[in-house]
């Protein structure tokens, strides 16, 4: 449970992040947590809430907004996950999320850094800001000052792991890898953003126009924790639908259910060109509040309800 003092620092930082945006002309959006069909992603578990689901973030809503002639939008919202606890986890959590049409994931990687880079600034006095420039958590000391590293995928894995992306994919170890070897190098000495995911990895990512075997995807990692995941949205119907259909039958195989978001679908080309980014609230504070773990930097986890 956060003390008064945090609690006034957390609002504050809540207040700064809107403010980032309505000043650079974004609606602020509102839509619902209950939903009767979720975006398939083996992944991720939902919880149900009767005979839907709570949404694990608020992208399909949001896309349908900007297929209806929003271009600028941003909601902050909690997500429920399944499944998800630990130092860095919580099964109920707070989500920035935004969109901006006309933009692609190199564009948003810019104005990611911006938002945070001004959260540093606007709170000097935070626990976990050191001398305005630096951002100081567990061991780590990292300098916010822009630009930050950008670093690809295939690129962390011969650095980190001497090992072979296409190999680690073959072996279904990708994610322990990334986990273990990779991550705890990641942002250390200043954030870096990891992109161009192997395209398998990107559901929901356009493929590059440079290199088909990945997706315009990055990550954001600031003293090795992912803060913000983001990509130039896939928009073609067709190509999402097959990319569902894949993740429906990693589903099956796992003997969990899911059904085609057809209304989501049959609004996709509408979208247009559009750049989206999800951002974890929780893990943000607790880094600039200097907090141990995400349970010390919200208000109560569920254990102490």
């Amino acid at each position: 449970m956060l003390t008064p003092q945090s609690l006034r620092q957390r609002s504050n930082l809540l207040q700064a992040i809107r403010s980032f945006f309505l000043e650079r002309d974004y609606i602020e959006v509102d839509t619902p947590l209950r939903l009767p069909v979720l975006i398939p992603e083996s992944n991720l578990v939902p919880f149900t809430s009767e005979d839907c689901f709570l949404h694990t973030s608020p992208e399909l809503c949001m896309k349908r907004l900007l297929a209806g002639g929003c271009s600028r939008i941003f909601q902050i919202c909690h997500c429920f996950r399944k499944e998800e606890h630990g130092r860095l986890h919580q099964s109920e959590f707070t989500m920035l999320e935004w969109y901006h049409k006309g933009w692609d994931y190199f564009a948003l990687m810019r104005q990611c850094e911006e938002l945070i880079y001004r959260l540093v600034l606007t709170f000097p006095d935070l626990p976990g800001v050191l001398q305005g420039e630096k951002l100081c958590w567990r061991e780590s000391r990292v300098a916010m000052t822009p630009p930050w590293d950008r670093l690809t995928v295939a690129e962390a894995f011969r650095c980190y792991a001497d090992r072979d992306v296409d190999e680690v994919l073959s072996t279904g170890e990708f994610d322990a890898v990334l986990v273990t070897e990779i991550e705890p190098h990641l942002g250390q000495d200043r954030p870096v953003f990891l992109y161009d995911y192997p395209i398998e990895l990107g559901s929901l990512a356009r493929r590059s126009q440079k290199d088909p075997t990945v997706a315009e995807r990055f990550e954001l990692y600031i003293a090795g924790v992912e803060i913000a995941n983001g990509f130039s949205e896939l928009v073609d119907p067709q190509e999402q639908r097959h990319r569902f259909l894949v993740e429906m039958d990693k589903l099956r195989l796992a003997e969990k259910d899911a059904v085609l978001p057809e209304k989501f679908l049959a609004e996709l080309s509408l979208v247009g060109e559009t750049a989206g980014i999800a951002l974890g609230v929780d893990r943000l504070c607790m880094l600039l509040l200097g907090s141990p773990d995400i349970a010390a930097a919200t208000s109560f986890i569920f254990e102490e309800l």
